[in-house]
């Protein structure tokens, strides 16, 4: 780039051959056409141009003095554009040093340098130099010693890939848990818990026992076998009107044609046609086995009346629930409601009142339960594969319960006196100070029939 000294008007060029040089003789060059051009100006100024020249020599002159005039304004112009760019080149230069300068450096000499492309390259090292990290030393200690120094700790990479694992398997329970409570929203369980905590009075273990087993095999639609539920219990607890809200609530979910109620004395109550009423029983749940498994639906069979059944088709029931070879027949519900063993119900809870009245009814089935096992499996192998919810004796403030929401269904206003009447008709077994209906809510019925 080239650029003019301001102190001896030396005009330096940098060329890309040989480096840097000095232009000789540029200063004498230089101030000889600047005289020569003044000299001119100042004869023609004293000289009168018409008494000496010729018109035709005027003209020429005329000429010659204007490229004179045109070509020093063009020097002196490009001399002014140099300096000027020199001046500001030197300026940066100046504020770039000052700025990079420490503290408390000497001040910058203004003696005059030559740019050559050795400070270029050496300044541009420096700058890209890095400064090298230093390492920490390390202590050695001697063997004797009881210090030691610590190993370092790598940080394993297998690390990541388990944290990456464990998200994944998060993901996957996460998704499944949700499929699951989609699976169970299908059914409406919360629904069905508030009608029976609603409608069923003094069997609330009994409930919660067969909400239980219901949540847990509708929450998916894969099972290795069947559920099936034997409510057990005296007359009047409260288990045909247990199955009938089952199958109302189960209707309205997953519709009629997927819910069977059986009763046996109504649907086979010849044992002349024990053939004919194992065939249809079979064909009728074969095909809504079949409609079901076509909707992804689980189908629920209620038998009522289960005391009343011949052993021919406790036998037919049995292969059914232990049919192994289609997969179809494993995604079902049979629920059997009998009063089978009542005597042995009604015995123990007389007997241990004392203790269920201050424990609760929680340890009842515990306790009660391999009592029924015993004597069920005698009766007919099929309850071996159901599991027992015993429904217990009803108090006398269940019973008034069934005659206020009975009452209240036949639009009679419930007076509290009125009721205490009522259940003062019927029959208590009495057991300290507590009292035990004999036939439950049986006769609420017909009593408020009678009002």
């Amino acid at each position: 780039m080239p650029y003019l000294k301001d102190y001896n008007w030396v005009l330096v060029i940098s060329t890309t051959h040989g480096g840097p040089r000095w232009l000789k003789n540029s200063r004498f060059e230089l101030n000889a056409k600047l005289i020569s051009s003044l000299t001119c100006l100042l004869k023609m100024g004293d000289q009168d141009p018409s008494d000496t020249l010729s018109e035709g020599e005027m003209e020429n002159r005329k000429v010659s003095e204007t490229l004179t005039l045109s070509q020093f304004s063009s020097t002196v112009r490009a001399v002014v554009r140099i300096r000027q760019k020199y001046q500001a080149m030197k300026k940066r230069r100046m504020e770039l040093v000052v700025s990079k300068a420490p503290f408390f450096s000497s001040p910058r000499s203004t003696s005059p340098k030559i740019f050559t492309f050795d400070e270029f390259v050496g300044g541009n090292s420096m700058t890209t130099s890095k400064k090298k990290k230093k390492k920490k030393a390390r202590v050695l200690f001697p063997n004797n010693s009881s210090r030691r120094v610590p190993p370092t700790m790598e940080r394993s990479r297998a690390k990541n890939c388990l944290v990456l694992l464990c998200v994944i398997v998060f993901l996957q329970v996460y998704n499944a848990i949700e499929n699951l409570d989609d699976h169970v929203l299908k059914y409406d369980l919360e629904g069905l818990e508030k009608t029976l905590k609603r409608e069923v009075f003094g069997q609330q273990e009994a409930t919660e026992g067969l909400l239980g087993h219901l949540k847990d095999y509708l929450s998916t639609y894969v099972h290795s076998k069947p559920l099936v539920v034997s409510l057990l219990g005296p007359t009047g607890v409260g288990k045909s009107h247990l199955g009938r809200l089952l199958a109302q609530h189960f209707r309205s979910v997953v519709g009629e044609q997927l819910i069977m109620q059986y009763f046996v004395l109504h649907h086979c109550p010849s044992e002349g046609d024990l053939l004919l009423c194992s065939e249809t029983l079979i064909s009728h749940i074969s095909e809504m086995v079949t409609q079901a498994e076509e909707e992804e639906k689980i189908p629920i069979f209620i038998f009522d009346e289960m005391e009343h059944m011949p052993g021919k088709l406790l036998d037919t029931v049995l292969a059914l629930i232990l049919t192994r070879d289609n997969n179809e027949y494993l995604n079902a519900i049979y629920i059997l409601i009998s009063n089978l063993e009542h005597e042995e119900i009604t015995k123990f809870v007389l007997q241990n009142s004392s203790s269920i009245a201050v424990s609760g009814r929680a340890r009842l089935s515990k306790e009660l339960n391999p009592l029924l096992l015993n004597s069920l499996k005698k009766h007919h192998s099929l309850w071996l594969e159901a599991d027992l919810l015993p429904l217990t004796l009803l108090e006398k403030s269940h019973v008034m319960e069934c005659f206020i929401d009975e009452m209240s269904r036949e639009g009679f206003y419930p007076d509290r006196s009125h009721v205490e009447r009522l259940a003062e008709e019927l029959s208590y077994y009495s057991v300290g100070e507590r009292e035990f209906s004999r036939t439950g809510c049986k006769q609420v019925v017909a009593k408020v029939n009678l009002l």
